[in-house]
């Protein structure tokens, strides 16, 4: 391994078998789930990067945290410690736990929606996200930078948001039918990558001069901030809690999915600048939708492991060995001429699967042929980030064309070895040197919200 690589800052103290089953039981495995590797058992995955949301590994200290949680219905202390780590992190006033991000964004985005016609603007709204905005009665924009689109492009900051149409799209809208503008960090549909300091700045300036609410989508914040001082000018000597704070204090709303950047299997946060009157809508909304506003679905013993997870994940030590797994695998696949998003980001590698299967078409969704290909190939679940996940548009119904048709390796935290990324590798280069054999997908259940999910296809012969 290049040394240039940081080694894992952690000793293994407990061990989970893992097992890799025959190649032609995956055959049939994948069969059975309907060609979509969420339906298949985590025991007959051999290396599982579906997702890295919740499925990382906890710290002895979390573990610690664990048995001092108070399960007390309201006003437990686990609470009360969480929401002082919330605040110090955020400076914000106000905050509720959340069972998870999307528990966190069905309560709040209902909340500036208060005429039809509205729209919200993000530089890319994720699944659950967009799912959201929709039931909301509002409309998803993506106004990413056109730098994402050419994968093989370096640009520090391909998260960035597409100033110019930013103002256009609020001019052609009118500001009034803007719901709010939501700053996605790191920029997850895009490949997972940052967003630079210089650019949430000027999001944030335009957004205020129309008087726009700004929200910030921050599952994974600390990563983006460790982009900031690894990537842009002027940023070396600051502390990533430092970049993290001067990034909270551009918006109003700080939502977050815990399981990604919090280090823990569950939960979710819900913080509120000084707005006292949105505070007391969302905590109204909440009891009926997530629970008690001093739990929000989640036990004490889980407040307890995120109030030490959101310190660790502030750590550059623990950031750096992070990003270095992500690149580690991105590089072993560039240098076999697997086209990737580039450069790496924070929590997974992008694969480009229409530079690999430019003879599937959209709406046979080439990214989900590939995922499958590798996991029949190495027993290796990832997930598709394509048109599958986009659905389709709520005014046509037909599938969402986009140019960005991604194989997910999402790596989740503190888990596996480069050993185990470089079998990761050798699947997917297998995988790519045989590809003209891969097949588009077509529907034999198609469920209308978040299909992803729960889709069932079968090859078009």
């Amino acid at each position: 391994m290049n040394q240039n690589y940081k080694a894992e800052p952690y000793r293994i103290k407990m061990v989970e078998p893992i097992r890799e089953i025959p190649k032609t039981k995956r055959i049939k495995l994948l069969k059975n789930a309907g060609y979509n590797p969420f339906a298949l058992k985590s025991e007959d995955v051999y290396i599982d990067l579906l997702t890295d949301s919740g499925t990382g590994a906890m710290s002895q200290a979390q573990w610690g945290a664990l048995m001092q949680g108070d399960e007390a219905y309201a006003g437990s202390r686990s609470f009360y410690r969480l929401e002082s780590v919330v605040k110090h992190i955020t400076n914000y006033q106000y905050f509720i736990p959340a069972h998870q991000g999307r528990g966190a964004e069905q309560v709040v985005l209902p909340q500036f929606v208060h005429k039809k016609g509205m729209s919200f603007i993000s530089n890319m709204h994720f699944d659950t996200t967009r799912a959201h905005v929709e039931l909301a009665g509002a409309r998803a924009i993506d106004c990413v930078i056109d730098e994402c689109f050419d994968t093989a492009k370096h640009h520090p900051f391909k998260g960035n948001f597409n100033l110019e149409k930013l103002k256009r799209i609020i001019e052609d809208k009118g500001s009034d039918n803007i719901a709010g503008i939501i700053l996605t960090i790191t920029n997850n549909s895009a490949g997972g990558q940052p967003v630079s300091m210089e650019n949430l700045e000027a999001t944030a300036k335009i957004a205020r001069s129309y008087g726009i609410p700004v929200i910030i989508d921050g599952a994974r914040f600390s990563e983006n901030a460790y982009f900031v001082k690894m990537r842009e000018e002027g940023y070396q000597d600051h502390s990533i809690l430092e970049i993290a704070q001067e990034v909270f204090a551009m918006a109003d709303v700080f939502l977050m999915s815990a399981k990604k950047d919090g280090l823990v299997n569950m939960g979710g946060i819900i913080a509120i600048k000084d707005n006292e009157q949105l505070f007391k809508k969302v905590q109204g909304a909440i009891v009926p939708m997530e629970g008690f506003p001093t739990y929000g679905g989640m036990s004490g013993r889980d407040m307890e492991a995120l109030a030490v997870g959101l310190q660790e994940g502030l750590e550059e030590d623990y950031l750096r060995h992070r990003i270095d797994q992500v690149r580690y695998l991105g590089d072993q696949l560039r240098e076999a001429g697997v086209p990737i998003q580039y450069p790496t980001g924070g929590h997974a590698v992008f694969v480009d699967a229409k530079a690999i299967a430019p003879h599937i078409p959209y709406d046979q969704f080439p990214a989900q042929s590939v995922v499958n290909a590798l996991y029949i190939e190495s027993g290796v679940r990832a997930v598709e980030i394509g048109s599958l996940l986009l659905g389709r548009d709520p005014d046509t119904n037909e599938n969402i064309d986009t140019p960005l048709q991604f194989m997910r390796l999402t790596i989740p935290r503190r888990t596996y070895t480069y050993n185990h990324l470089k079998v990761v590798a050798d699947g997917v280069i297998k995988v790519f040197n045989d590809r003209k054999k891969l097949k588009g997908l077509t529907f034999t259940y198609e469920p209308q919200i978040l299909r992803h999910f729960t889709a069932k296809m079968q090859p078009i012969k």
